[in-house]
């Protein structure tokens, strides 16, 4: 008994030592004190995910709005058939940061992703502004895969015959009469409802999503590749070398999904083990289905006529194929929902996870008594996707998307590089290789894609980032965590 006690107030000073690490912005959080474990005050999350079900909601959030959506916007105004290119470019930097995230996943198996990652590494300062930026740019991508959805179920309506209002099929600006799209709305709704039924039901339903969405596009590539006319690949940089990265920038947040994946680290049941494979599984089959989908696509049809927001049942109807194209519009609408899950899962983790850390009001931070779920942010995540959805056109939605996913690579690849140095003795289960060559490329490929961006992007950013420095400095500083540990040490 004597023996345990002087362990534990070993363990307390020392503690005590590292919260004094640090002071300010700079103030860090220990990461042997960030291990996940059963013991510990505050809001826990449930553990029931599998290695299988993180690898689906990994693949869920990766493909979806990429090839549905997105594929076919790139390939019509800024790459044509480079369109593949633009995806290789961004599938190449998102490698290298989704090792560095694998590294980080395995030793740190808590919610938050690269917010507790730049936490605990680069400190309170960092932390905060990926996490704030995160906020942002993940509820901004599920408010832009219910467009991308709304415009394949207006598709699907209006091939078989049936007419809706004009009013409810798009954001106003985008189409004459339209005023809201109802149908974004409503799928941002039911999205943020079945991630309040607790995780163990919503990986479930995601699981089975999946699947089908698998299925729907293997049998797009399978057919496709018959109907593919090699003259629809000449030119193929019709917009200059410049369009296809420009296009890498614009097509990159949807080849990271396992970034919001990685959020759901407190959930799984062997998190150490599981995250990194899942993170490598989830980028490697997307990246491979989204080669395929676009050399299919752009070699059925050309360039010029392939449509911004249906582009593959367009190419089907195209070539006769009228019944797979409404298939493959049903595809879309199931399949690009698990987008909107994964995303909508790693913004509510990481405010859950801000909160629960003191730098926003813990009330966000409260969860369900018997689902454990944090369904205050949910909710508060639906309905503000819901009014982005239904009130600003694709285009400008996904120009909020991109620039803060960047930065976050930034910070994770940086962050793998200091922590391997300053601490190497930290248990790893896994290990990204070639370091520091691999995160330093994740490093250089994010801040080059980073200056392809339009400057209304830089504008929407800094305004956001000006926002988050005054809630920090006013709320955040003082009422961390660390903050009170701090004044309580003292």
């Amino acid at each position: 008994m004597i023996r345990r006690q002087r362990i534990a107030v070993c363990e307390e000073v020392r503690l005590m030592a590292r919260l004094r690490m640090g002071e300010g912005i700079l103030r860090r959080k220990p990461i042997e004190h960030i291990e996940e474990t059963e013991a510990g005050e505050g809001p826990k999350l449930e553990r029931s995910l599998g290695l299988w079900q993180l690898t689906a909601i990994g693949v869920g959030g990766i493909i979806g709005a990429g090839i549905f959506t997105l594929a076919g916007t790139v390939a019509n105004g800024t790459a044509g058939p480079a369109v593949l290119v633009s995806f290789l470019i961004a599938g190449v930097a998102s490698a290298a940061a989704a090792l560095s995230y694998a590294e980080f996943a395995g030793m740190i198996p808590k919610a938050g992703s690269a917010y507790t990652y730049g936490y605990a590494v680069l400190g309170e300062f960092a932390g905060w502004f990926i996490g704030w930026d995160l906020l942002l740019e993940y509820t901004a991508i599920v408010a832009v895969v219910a467009i991308g959805i709304s415009g394949y179920f207006s598709f699907l309506i209006e091939d078989m015959g049936a007419k809706l209002p004009a009013w409810m099929l798009g954001a106003p600006g985008t189409g004459s009469g339209h005023k809201v799209d109802l149908f974004a709305v409503v799928l941002c709704l039911l999205i943020a409802w079945l991630l309040t039924l607790g995780i163990r039901n919503a990986a479930r339903f995601e699981m089975i999503v999946v699947v089908l969405k698998v299925l729907v596009v293997l049998v797009v590539i399978i057919v496709g590749v018959f109907h593919i006319d090699t003259a629809n690949y000449h030119p193929f940089f019709p917009y200059g070398v410049g369009g296809a990265f420009t296009g890498a920038a614009t097509v990159f947040f949807a080849v990271f999904g396992y970034d919001a994946m990685s959020t759901a680290a407190e959930e799984s049941k062997d998190a150490q083990r599981h995250m990194p494979k899942a993170i490598i599984y989830s980028l490697a089959i997307a990246m491979v289905l989204y080669v395929a989908a676009c050399l299919v696509l752009t070699g059925m049809q050309n360039y010029k006529h392939i449509d911004k927001e249906s582009g593959f049942s367009t190419a089907f109807k195209s070539v006769g194929l009228g019944s797979l194209a409404d298939m493959i519009a049903v595809g879309a609408i199931i399949g690009i929902l698990t987008v909107m899950f994964t995303f909508m899962l790693g913004v509510t983790r990481v405010w859950f996870s801000m909160s629960r850390d003191g730098l926003l009001p813990r009330w966000f931070a409260k969860t369900h008594p018997t689902r454990h779920v944090p369904t205050r942010v949910t909710w508060i995540v639906g309905v503000a996707s819901a009014v982005i959805a239904g009130f600003l056109p694709i285009a400008e939605a996904a120009e909020l998307t991109n620039i803060g996913i960047l930065l976050a690579f930034v910070v994770v690849c940086t962050a793998v590089i200091v922590l391997r140095y300053r601490q190497p003795e930290l248990p790893r289960s896994f290990r990204t290789p070639w370091m520091p060559f691999v995160p330093a490329l994740g490093v250089v490929f994010s801040i080059w894609l980073i200056t392809f961006l339009q400057w209304q992007t830089w504008v929407r950013f800094v305004v956001w980032f000006l926002v988050g420095c005054v809630i920090y400095f006013g709320y955040s500083y003082k009422r961390s965590v660390l903050a009170t540990n701090r004044r309580a040490v003292d």
